[in-house]
């Protein structure tokens, strides 16, 4: 099972695309540039350091978290709620993903592992990895999904973001500002607070046609259920004593994931190090290129006013 799933954000996701005629129909290679999954961690590796020499950062978070999360994100409309169709809609995601490729993964390693007790001097596990995944069918054919997560890096986050294509802005003035702070975004935090986010260009007020990024956000703590909502575990344990096996992942789909994954096993990149409290080996700029990562964001999610009534 995947706690990540069992977020009520990742839910979300769900309820956003199909319940909203705004989106659905732009969540597609016709509006979307490119989707980041972004799960960094400030966490070490002291006293998980045995576990983790044999399995490391791929193995342990992407292909039971992340490729989870990118299924949910990427996934046709099901005939139903019920688990089976929502299984099938993922599992046909991973179908139609390619298979990875080698020159397409950063794999990295926080300097300071080696020195974690159990840990050979001359390891090669790696505490970071980032990579370009992509998915060959109508909807997604030509869209980069970027997911990046790791040890040690400079914050703690969950986030998906997806950014759309820009349009031709050749009507605006020279110095409008339009175009500098990058494509819109949809952004989903699975963070415990549990927020939205749509970035969009908006005209600052006064004369002249200048241009700021704006945003519109939602967050859980706004909700007046939130005292309703349920840690994700605890929604997997009711699910489980209920037979219902949503958010749960199949034999078939885990099985696919590691076909798709067996270039990059066998093919395996060497591990780059990194410095801790940063985002990871220089190279990831590389494999986004000319694109940009979005953590750290340059401006912070708004906090509700909890004091307002």
């Amino acid at each position: 099972m995947d706690h990540f799933l069992g977020k009520e954000a990742a839910l979300n996701i769900l309820a956003f695309r199909f319940a909203n005629g705004l989106f659905e129909p732009i969540w597609n290679r016709n509006f979307i540039d490119h989707v980041q999954i972004d799960v960094p961690e400030t966490l070490s590796l002291t006293g998980r350091s045995g576990f983790y020499e044999g399995t490391g950062a791929f193995k342990d978070m992407v292909v039971t978290h992340l490729f989870q999360v990118l299924a949910f994100m990427a996934m046709e409309p099901p005939t139903s709620l019920d688990s089976d169709s929502i299984s099938e809609e993922k599992n046909k995601v991973f179908r139609s993903m390619l298979p990875l490729d080698p020159r397409q993964v950063v794999r990295g390693q926080y300097q300071g592992y080696r020195d974690e007790d159990g840990i050979a001097a001359d390891s090669e596990t790696d505490t970071f990895v980032a990579l370009r995944a992509e998915i060959d069918n109508w909807r997604w054919a030509g869209v980069p999904f970027y997911l990046r997560t790791g040890k040690r890096l400079a914050e703690g986050a969950r986030i998906i973001s997806i950014a759309f294509r820009e349009p031709p802005k050749s009507m605006f003035p020279t110095g409008s500002g339009v175009g500098l702070a990058g494509p819109d975004h949809l952004t989903f935090d699975l963070a415990d607070a549990s927020r939205m986010s749509l970035s969009f260009y908006g005209k600052r007020p006064g004369p002249g046609m200048r241009l700021d990024k704006l945003s519109m956000q939602f967050a859980m703590q706004e909700h007046d259920r939130l005292g309703e909502v349920l840690e994700a575990y605890e929604r997997l344990i009711y699910d489980a004593m209920r037979g219902e096996r949503t958010l749960f992942t199949t034999a078939e789909g885990i099985e696919r994931l590691w076909e798709l994954s067996e270039p990059l096993l066998v093919d395996v990149p060497p591990v780059r190090p990194y410095q801790q409290g940063t985002w990871g080996p220089n190279a990831i700029h590389q494999l986004i290129a000319p694109r940009a990562w979005r953590l750290p964001f340059e401006r912070s999610w708004r906090k509700p006013n909890t004091q307002a009534e």
